[in-house]
Protein backbone atom coordinates (compact mmCIF):
# COMPACT_ATOMS: atom_id res chain seq x y z
CA UNK A 1 0.00 0.00 0.00
CA UNK A 2 1.04 3.70 -0.65
CA UNK A 3 2.32 5.26 2.57
CA UNK A 4 -0.15 7.72 2.89
CA UNK A 5 -2.96 5.50 2.01
CA UNK A 6 -1.62 3.66 5.12
CA UNK A 7 -1.91 6.23 7.38
CA UNK A 8 -5.30 7.98 6.24
CA UNK A 9 -7.01 4.19 7.17
CA UNK A 10 -5.35 3.12 9.97
CA UNK A 11 -8.33 3.49 12.51
CA UNK A 12 -8.93 1.74 15.81
CA UNK A 13 -10.10 -1.42 15.28
CA UNK A 14 -11.88 -3.29 17.99
CA UNK A 15 -14.01 -5.48 16.12
CA UNK A 16 -11.96 -9.00 14.71
CA UNK A 17 -13.34 -11.75 12.45
CA UNK A 18 -11.73 -14.44 14.75
CA UNK A 19 -9.02 -15.17 11.55
CA UNK A 20 -5.75 -16.05 13.13
CA UNK A 21 -2.14 -13.51 12.92
CA UNK A 22 0.46 -16.29 11.64
CA UNK A 23 3.47 -16.27 14.00
CA UNK A 24 5.45 -15.23 10.43
CA UNK A 25 3.06 -12.24 9.91
CA UNK A 26 3.18 -10.67 13.28
CA UNK A 27 7.07 -10.87 13.00
CA UNK A 28 7.59 -9.26 9.85
CA UNK A 29 5.10 -6.76 11.90
CA UNK A 30 7.21 -6.41 14.53
CA UNK A 31 10.66 -6.43 12.45
CA UNK A 32 9.62 -3.32 10.39
CA UNK A 33 8.35 -1.81 13.46
CA UNK A 34 11.22 -1.87 15.06
CA UNK A 35 12.59 1.08 13.08
CA UNK A 36 10.81 3.36 14.98
CA UNK A 37 13.08 6.00 16.91
CA UNK A 38 14.06 6.38 20.62
CA UNK A 39 15.74 8.51 22.59
CA UNK A 40 19.15 8.44 22.03
CA UNK A 41 18.84 5.18 20.02
CA UNK A 42 18.44 3.57 23.08
CA UNK A 43 15.74 1.16 21.63
CA UNK A 44 14.30 0.20 25.46
CA UNK A 45 10.95 -1.19 23.76
CA UNK A 46 10.25 -4.93 24.92
CA UNK A 47 7.06 -6.38 23.68
CA UNK A 48 5.01 -9.71 24.98
CA UNK A 49 3.15 -11.76 22.65
CA UNK A 50 -0.15 -12.91 24.49
CA UNK A 51 -2.10 -15.31 23.02
CA UNK A 52 -2.99 -17.71 25.92
CA UNK A 53 -6.98 -17.37 26.54
CA UNK A 54 -6.63 -16.94 30.16
CA UNK A 55 -3.61 -14.50 30.73
CA UNK A 56 -5.66 -12.64 27.95
CA UNK A 57 -9.37 -12.88 30.27
CA UNK A 58 -6.84 -11.30 33.31
CA UNK A 59 -5.71 -8.60 31.51
CA UNK A 60 -9.54 -8.01 30.30
CA UNK A 61 -10.08 -8.07 34.12
CA UNK A 62 -7.55 -5.69 35.11
CA UNK A 63 -8.18 -3.18 32.22
CA UNK A 64 -11.91 -2.77 34.05
CA UNK A 65 -10.68 -0.36 36.79
CA UNK A 66 -9.65 2.01 34.02
CA UNK A 67 -12.44 1.69 32.06
CA UNK A 68 -14.85 1.91 34.91
CA UNK A 69 -13.79 5.55 35.71
CA UNK A 70 -13.61 6.12 32.04
CA UNK A 71 -17.39 5.54 31.91
CA UNK A 72 -18.38 7.06 35.21
CA UNK A 73 -16.54 10.29 34.66
CA UNK A 74 -18.08 10.54 31.00
CA UNK A 75 -21.36 10.20 31.94
CA UNK A 76 -20.92 12.89 34.49
CA UNK A 77 -19.45 14.78 32.07
CA UNK A 78 -16.43 15.32 32.32
CA UNK A 79 -13.13 14.60 30.67
CA UNK A 80 -11.96 11.18 31.96
CA UNK A 81 -8.76 10.22 33.62
CA UNK A 82 -7.71 13.89 32.90
CA UNK A 83 -4.51 15.25 34.81
CA UNK A 84 -5.83 19.07 34.95
CA UNK A 85 -9.25 18.03 36.52
CA UNK A 86 -9.62 16.03 39.14
CA UNK A 87 -12.45 13.68 39.19
CA UNK A 88 -15.98 14.54 40.35
CA UNK A 89 -17.53 10.64 40.55
CA UNK A 90 -18.34 10.56 43.99
CA UNK A 91 -16.35 6.26 45.41
CA UNK A 92 -20.40 4.61 45.52
CA UNK A 93 -20.98 6.29 41.99
CA UNK A 94 -17.85 4.88 40.58
CA UNK A 95 -18.15 1.36 42.56
CA UNK A 96 -21.79 0.92 41.17
CA UNK A 97 -20.30 2.05 37.64
CA UNK A 98 -20.83 -1.51 35.02
CA UNK A 99 -18.48 -1.94 32.58
CA UNK A 100 -19.79 -2.78 29.35
CA UNK A 101 -18.18 -6.45 27.90
CA UNK A 102 -17.37 -4.30 24.70
CA UNK A 103 -14.87 -2.15 26.25
CA UNK A 104 -12.88 -5.37 27.29
CA UNK A 105 -13.84 -7.59 24.67
CA UNK A 106 -11.25 -6.72 21.89
CA UNK A 107 -8.33 -8.53 24.25
CA UNK A 108 -10.53 -11.55 24.33
CA UNK A 109 -11.50 -11.34 20.08
CA UNK A 110 -7.90 -10.98 18.67
CA UNK A 111 -5.57 -12.51 17.46
CA UNK A 112 -2.89 -11.52 19.93
CA UNK A 113 -2.52 -9.12 22.62
CA UNK A 114 0.91 -7.39 22.55
CA UNK A 115 2.08 -5.76 25.85
CA UNK A 116 4.36 -3.11 24.73
CA UNK A 117 6.86 -2.17 27.83
CA UNK A 118 9.91 0.52 27.84
CA UNK A 119 12.80 0.53 30.11
CA UNK A 120 12.61 3.55 32.27
CA UNK A 121 16.81 3.20 32.52
CA UNK A 122 17.29 3.99 29.21
CA UNK A 123 14.44 6.52 28.43
CA UNK A 124 15.53 10.57 28.93
CA UNK A 125 12.47 12.18 30.42
CA UNK A 126 13.29 15.87 30.10
CA UNK A 127 9.89 17.23 31.58
CA UNK A 128 11.01 15.19 34.55
CA UNK A 129 11.06 18.43 36.77
CA UNK A 130 8.25 20.23 35.33
CA UNK A 131 4.83 20.96 37.43
CA UNK A 132 2.76 18.65 34.83
CA UNK A 133 2.22 15.50 34.45
CA UNK A 134 5.00 13.83 32.68
CA UNK A 135 4.86 12.74 28.59
CA UNK A 136 8.13 13.02 26.97
CA UNK A 137 9.21 9.72 27.86
CA UNK A 138 6.31 8.09 25.54
CA UNK A 139 8.70 9.45 22.13
CA UNK A 140 11.21 6.52 23.16
CA UNK A 141 8.13 4.16 23.13
CA UNK A 142 4.71 5.24 21.25
CA UNK A 143 6.59 6.09 17.68
CA UNK A 144 7.50 2.07 17.87
CA UNK A 145 3.12 1.46 18.49
CA UNK A 146 2.33 3.81 15.90
CA UNK A 147 4.46 1.48 13.56
CA UNK A 148 3.45 -1.55 14.65
CA UNK A 149 -0.12 -0.19 13.40
CA UNK A 150 0.86 0.87 10.35
CA UNK A 151 2.57 -2.40 9.19
CA UNK A 152 -0.28 -4.36 10.68
CA UNK A 153 -2.63 -2.21 8.44
CA UNK A 154 -0.05 -3.27 5.75
CA UNK A 155 -0.80 -6.36 6.26
CA UNK A 156 -4.12 -6.65 6.14
CA UNK A 157 -4.37 -6.67 10.13
CA UNK A 158 -5.86 -3.59 12.28
CA UNK A 159 -5.60 -3.01 16.13
CA UNK A 160 -5.92 -0.35 18.82
CA UNK A 161 -3.57 1.63 21.25
CA UNK A 162 -5.11 0.91 24.32
CA UNK A 163 -4.22 2.05 28.14
CA UNK A 164 -7.40 1.11 30.22
CA UNK A 165 -4.97 -1.91 32.02
CA UNK A 166 -2.35 0.94 32.96
CA UNK A 167 -4.06 2.03 35.94
CA UNK A 168 -3.52 -1.52 37.49
CA UNK A 169 0.00 -1.42 36.06
CA UNK A 170 1.50 -3.53 39.55
CA UNK A 171 -0.90 -6.57 38.44
CA UNK A 172 0.27 -6.66 35.05
CA UNK A 173 3.65 -6.73 36.49
CA UNK A 174 2.60 -9.79 38.42
CA UNK A 175 0.65 -11.40 35.53
CA UNK A 176 3.59 -11.04 33.12
CA UNK A 177 6.91 -11.57 34.66
CA UNK A 178 7.93 -7.48 33.86
CA UNK A 179 10.88 -6.20 36.12
CA UNK A 180 10.35 -3.30 38.51
CA UNK A 181 12.34 -0.55 36.14
CA UNK A 182 9.96 -1.17 33.00
CA UNK A 183 6.83 0.38 32.25
CA UNK A 184 3.97 -0.83 30.55
CA UNK A 185 3.32 1.66 28.02
CA UNK A 186 0.60 -0.27 25.86
CA UNK A 187 -1.98 -2.88 25.20
CA UNK A 188 -2.41 -3.64 21.61
CA UNK A 189 -5.15 -6.29 20.22
CA UNK A 190 -3.99 -7.08 17.29
CA UNK A 191 -5.96 -9.18 14.15
CA UNK A 192 -8.27 -9.40 10.92
CA UNK A 193 -10.78 -6.32 11.04
CA UNK A 194 -14.28 -7.05 10.56
CA UNK A 195 -14.00 -3.52 8.40
CA UNK A 196 -11.26 -1.60 7.15
CA UNK A 197 -11.51 2.13 7.98
CA UNK A 198 -12.36 4.02 4.36
CA UNK A 199 -12.37 7.16 5.54
CA UNK A 200 -10.94 8.98 9.16
CA UNK A 201 -12.25 12.13 10.42
CA UNK A 202 -9.42 14.74 11.79
CA UNK A 203 -9.23 18.33 12.31
CA UNK A 204 -7.82 20.15 9.48
CA UNK A 205 -4.58 21.22 9.59
CA UNK A 206 -5.28 24.77 9.30
CA UNK A 207 -7.21 24.14 13.00
CA UNK A 208 -4.23 22.75 14.81
CA UNK A 209 -0.62 24.13 13.19
CA UNK A 210 -0.24 28.30 13.32
CA UNK A 211 2.68 30.28 12.33
CA UNK A 212 5.41 30.85 14.92
CA UNK A 213 3.38 31.23 17.45
CA UNK A 214 0.85 29.50 19.48
CA UNK A 215 -1.70 32.13 18.69
CA UNK A 216 -0.45 32.79 15.30
CA UNK A 217 -2.03 32.73 11.94
CA UNK A 218 -3.45 29.46 10.59
CA UNK A 219 -1.05 27.62 8.15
Amino acid sequence: MDIYDVMRTTGAVRRFTGDPLPDDVLHRILDNARFAPSGGNRQGVHVIAVRDHSTREALAGLSETGARRYIAQKANGEGPWNPLHPMQVSPDELASTAVPADMTAPLLTCAVVLVVCVDLGVVAALDQDLDRIGVVSGASVYPFVWNVLLAARNEGYGGVLTTMAVAEEPGIKTLLGIPDDYAVAAVVPLGRPQKHARKLTRKPVSEFVTRERFDGESL
